[in-house]
């Protein structure tokens, strides 16, 4: 859409999914935004917007509007300078909260017990009330207005006290309230940095500097963003690759397995490509560089990991809907609970109880229940050449009960090379490498190569009017004449010269060595494999012979809408359905499937259309990427239904509702200390994820 762009705000002083929402609701109804999107784990705002109604500058203002802010620096800064201020915070409050717990379990001293006290409120419990005054300010109220509310009832109703001369005082609630919710949210953000830790270490594997070879012949060490398109860049044994490129002189093997998860080296010859952020095994080569800055691999990957850490999952709706009225909730919850007290016991018990239900309650569990899973379970994948586009993707693929594979290029190598070629026409195979020339198609590469084998260098006819034609072939004008190659109806690859049959190629295609155990797997799983193919019966179910897959379940001589309308029949019946393919011809049906699986090998619309991409074109990674979506979204539902079911458990035992069986539960200390450990509980079960 003309007009539209997308940027990415990094959001500070977010502490919960109600801060998070705040946000997002600021932006969505900002003049210009046409979506916003705040996930709360990675403090990411991901908002389109009408390039004529708004700007960053808008977008930004809107955001400290609703009482937050943008920083300036890069994200893993702010959050260092986060955890820094959190960690000075926790020890200056620390050094005051031991001695008033000390005073206050022996109930001595209560006004050195005041006078403790307010510096750990005054310092180390600041920001809370803050964050609580700008939320108000903005009419709503977050986990921030939960922690002030509690602290500083328990502070002034024993403030009162003392000046009233009486002993009943609970300043060590207030004190070691504060340590202990800034004690939970250092240990959430470490981990939750742990999650994410997937793109920094992507963005360390490209060096800093390049060695190119200048016209002259000397070679010049430069910074890594001064290297060009078109430059040649020297690279010595062992050493990381600055940018992708094609080789042009030696020979090596290069550790791929940061971009790919391949584990076993890659050879590489003069024509062959190689990629930024590698390893180069023991050759010394050169090559020219094709993609640099952010149009490399590395920088491509970690941008689609980043974009996927940020995104939402469909299921996270329901957290979203309830964190947005759960704060006000829990307030009324804490005022029911101190006017149900204040009738049968002392306003001193009322008011703990009250500020039990307030501390206890914890948002910040649901908020982090699905995006630290996807944070943790999209990283995971990159590490093993898994790339999931979103949130959405990865809860689509954990359904899916039925697999529908491409042949050629996802079942097979996707090198087919001609066996047979016969002809009426000596200059047959000339017509026909005239139109091929202009083709992607793995087909074309072959009749190309029959050509360069039979003919050598000799120049072909000039071609015009070239139009390919997804799932048939390609036709264009060569010497006047209308000349198409393709398939008509057999398997053979005919050539028509003016609609007249004057030639056809056999064509064979190596099966890949991995695709009969990956196909075993799936089935093993319980999932449904199917394959869908251009090419002629006899060749396909040859193919699915090989590697186990049933007769009944292939279709050949299918066009692309063909295997758009086979993916619709299946959705049709109730199938959860995963297209998996890598030609221009799967875009559609990738698209069409509930998901799209796209052989990072295959062709750019291809990855474009997939919802998951395998960057090692390893049909391997089709049973491992839906594994990892359904390990990531159970890990998703166990922390849903903890973080829901600690609130529902946890906030009507801190009310008094078990009461006196669990009168011991009703300390707000321990109410802090379980409600810092909720979000702590959520994060680390997701960090699961990362051990495989």
């Amino acid at each position: 859409m003309t007009g539209i762009e997308e940027v990415e705000l990094s959001i500070g002083g977010m502490t919960c999914a109600t801060c998070a929402r705040t946000v997002e609701k600021q932006l969505a109804s900002a003049p210009g935004v046409q979506t916003a999107n705040v996930n709360f784990a990675t403090r990411i705002a991901t908002v389109r917007y009408t390039k004529s109604a708004a700007s960053i500058e808008s977008l930004v203002a809107a955001v400290e509007d609703a009482g937050f802010e943008v920083p300036t620096e890069p994200q893993e800064i702010a959050d260092r300078a986060e955890a820094r201020d959190l960690r000075r915070r926790l020890v200056f409050g620390t050094i005051f909260a031991v001695p008033v717990f000390i005073l206050g379990m022996a109930e001595k001293l209560p006004w050195v017990q005041f006078a403790l006290t307010i510096p750990v409120l005054a310092y180390s419990g600041w920001p809370f009330y803050r964050d609580a005054l700008a939320a108000a300010r903005h009419k709503s109220a977050n986990m921030n207005t939960l922690v002030a509310l509690g602290t500083l009832a328990a502070f002034l109703f024993s403030a009162f006290q003392v000046l009233a001369g009486k002993m009943e005082v609970y300043f060590e609630a207030a004190a070691v309230i504060i340590v202990l919710v800034l004690l939970g949210r250092l240990l959430e953000s470490g981990a939750r940095g742990k999650a994410s830790e997937a793109i920094r270490r992507l963005m360390t594997l490209q060096p800093e500097t390049a060695r190119i070879r200048r016209k002259s012949g000397a070679e010049e060490e430069v910074p890594v963003m001064d290297v060009a398109v078109g430059n040649t860049v020297v690279v010595r044994p062992g050493e990381r690759l600055p940018v992708d490129g094609v080789l042009l002189e030696g020979e090596t093997e290069i550790d791929e397995s940061m971009l790919t998860g391949e584990s076993l080296p890659v050879a590489k010859l003069p024509g062959t490509e190689v990629f930024a952020g590698t390893v180069n095994g023991s050759g010394a080569f050169a090559f020219r560089a094709t993609g640099v800055g952010k149009a490399t691999a590395l920088a491509r990957i970690a941008d689609l990991v980043k974009k996927a850490q940020g995104s939402k999952a469909p299921v996270a709706r329901l957290a979203d809907v309830v964190s947005g009225y759960f704060t006000g909730g829990v307030v009324l919850i804490a005022l029911v609970t101190f006017g149900i007290w204040v009738c049968f016991a002392p306003v001193g018990t009322a008011l703990v109880n009250a500020v039990a239900v307030l501390i206890v309650a914890c948002p910040c569990a649901m908020g982090l229940a699905t995006p630290t899973a996807i944070m943790a379970g999209t990283g995971r994948g990159a590490e093993r050449g898994i790339l999931v586009r979103n949130g959405q993707a990865l809860e689509a693929a954990a359904g899916i009960n039925v697999v529908v594979l491409d042949k050629t290029g996802t079942i097979t190598v996707g090198k087919p090379r001609v066996t047979a070629f016969e002809s009426t026409d000596p200059a047959a195979l000339t017509l026909a490498a005239a139109v091929e020339h202009w083709s992607e198609h793995p087909i074309a590469k072959a009749v190309l190569d029959l050509y360069k084998e039979r003919e050598g260098d000799r120049p072909l006819p000039v071609s015009t009017d070239f139009r390919a034609i997804p799932g048939a072939g390609a036709e264009a004008m060569v010497d006047g004449k209308r000349v198409f190659v393709g398939r008509k109806g057999t398997g053979k690859i005919e050539i028509l010269e003016d609609g007249k049959a004057v030639g056809g190629f056999e064509i064979a295609d190596a099966i890949k060595p991995e695709a009969k155990a990956a196909i075993a797997r799936l089935r093993a799983d319980g999932i449904e494999v199917r394959m869908v193919t251009g090419d002629s019966s006899a060749v396909a179910l040859a193919v699915a012979g090989e590697v186990g897959i049933d007769p009944a379940n292939v279709m050949a001589s299918v066009t692309p809408q063909g295997k758009v309308d086979e993916i619709h029949r299946l959705r049709a019946a109730g199938k959860r359905v995963a297209m998996v393919g890598d030609g221009i011809n799967d875009a559609p049906a990738l698209a069409a499937a509930d998901a799209g699986i796209a052989i990072g090998t295959g062709t750019g619309a291809a990855m474009e259309a997939g919802g998951i991409v395998l960057v090692r074109g390893d049909l391997g990674g089709v049973p491992e990427s839906l594994e990892l979506a359904r390990q990531t979204m159970r890990i998703v539902r166990q922390n849903l239904f903890w973080a829901f079911g600690y609130n529902v458990i946890g906030i009507p035992v801190a009310a008094g509702l078990l009461y006196p069986w669990t009168g011991w539960l009703l300390s707000p200390m321990l109410a802090s200390g379980a409600m810092a450990m909720s979000s702590v509980s959520v994060v680390l079960n997701s960090l699961r994820l990362r051990r495989g």
